[in-house]
């Protein structure tokens, strides 16, 4: 785009006239509840995890004043480490400031421009991003199909030696769960690096937990890169890469996001550690949430069928942007936040209200949604 103000002001009239400009907000309205956040287990304001945080800001700060390989690294980033790579059943663990971050850097030093990267088409956008940055080729599997993700594959040349297999765990916006046994088993016959961002699964799906990788029963060496975040089911800030220690090793030397960025500060990480703790032992908060969304699915099942089971993520799509608005309007006036999803977010046609459960929520709240949503689907 040139540098002309009018054309800003053309493109920004075009995305208002296609119900697509996005704006922010400023905290919830006034008995509003919350139905949008990532915030599944509800740790978020969890006493314990303040309190660490507030502990820890006591004793180091509230910034870390380096990134971790001049002086930023301190002993709640090494603990936090140690107890994610136990968490997550891998040697290592690498602490990064952001998701986003964590997901370039680790494709970044994995990959460059002569590495083919196999993505599934709802990626996350970091994963999209990472890919692009390197430079590397680029290919799209559809949706969720390991048949066509091996395909791509199989037809590799034989010269390519840096081939990377990149998926989400939990799509965040559709809720559903990758087929990561199918797509090991791909990778490993391609010789590939499987790539497994687990951000919305780590927390609540597994039997304690740990995510797709325990709920299909996936060793380290079957998901070699496991991405997780803190922002969702932890409730702090921040991210992480595990897997062996070599791995993390060479991520140290060769990730520009890592190596070029202040590292987290001391107390977001003792915050984490608490959160991972509270996660563990308080495991009544990922059988709450999921029971709730289970709830909320079938309160929904007769009007709108389509809702994913076995995620804290109930996406109703309903197709037409300036429709999801609308529903999202209804919804906050009957006191709920619902925020309407849009292209480019996702595919065009597929405009949606994610709603996302939380431990949180109470029953009665749940039931109250389900009611607002039948008598706004049907408006």
């Amino acid at each position: 785009m040139r540098r002309d103000p009018a054309a800003l002001k053309t493109a920004l009239a075009d995305l208002e006239q296609r119900h697509l400009r996005r704006s922010r907000r400023v905290g919830l309205g006034a008995g509003v509840v919350n139905f949008c956040s990532n915030d599944y287990l509800g740790l978020s304001a969890h006493p314990e995890v303040i309190r660490a945080f507030q502990d820890a800001a006591s004793r180091y700060g509230v910034g870390s004043g380096a990134s971790h390989l001049v002086t930023g690294h301190g002993p709640e980033h090494e603990a936090l480490e140690n107890e994610l790579a136990a968490f997550a059943g891998r040697e290592k663990a690498l602490v990064f400031s952001t998701g986003y971050m964590a997901n370039m850097g680790v494709i970044g030093a994995l990959a460059d421009q002569t590495a083919t990267i196999v993505s599934d088409k709802l990626n996350h956008a970091s994963l999209i991003d990472g890919g692009r940055l390197t430079r590397a080729h680029s290919l799209r599997y559809r949706h969720g199909d390991a048949d066509h993700a091996r395909e791509h594959l199989e037809e590799l040349d034989e010269s390519i030696e840096s081939r990377l297999l990149i998926t989400d765990g939990v799509f965040s916006m559709d809720g559903d769960l990758a087929p990561l046994p199918a797509l090991a088993r791909a990778a490993r016959e391609a010789g590939a690096w499987l790539i497994v961002d687990d951000a919305h699964g780590l927390g609540v799906v597994g039997n304690t937990g740990r995510g797709v990788c325990e709920h299909f029963n996936l060793s380290a060496q079957d998901v070699p890169v496991l991405v997780g975040t803190f922002g969702k089911a932890f409730g702090t800030f921040g991210a992480f890469v595990a897997g062996d220690a070599d791995l993390i090793e060479f991520l140290i030397q060769k990730s520009r996001p890592y190596i070029y960025t202040t590292a987290l500060p001391p107390a977001v990480a003792a915050a984490t550690r608490a959160a991972l703790r509270v996660s563990q032992r308080e495991s009544w908060r990922r059988e709450k949430v999921l029971a709730l969304a289970e709830r909320f699915r079938r309160g929904l099942a007769e009007v709108f069928p389509d809702s994913r089971p076995g995620t804290a993520i109930q996406p109703v799509i309903v197709g037409d942007a300036q429709r999801a608005l609308a529903i999202s309007r209804v919804l906050e006036e009957k006191g709920f936040l619902v925020t309407a999803i849009r292209p480019p977010t996702v595919p065009a046609g597929t405009a949606r209200l994610r709603v996302t459960l939380s431990a949180a929520h109470e029953e009665s709240q749940v039931d109250a949604l389900i009611a607002a949503f039948r008598e706004a689907l049907a408006a």
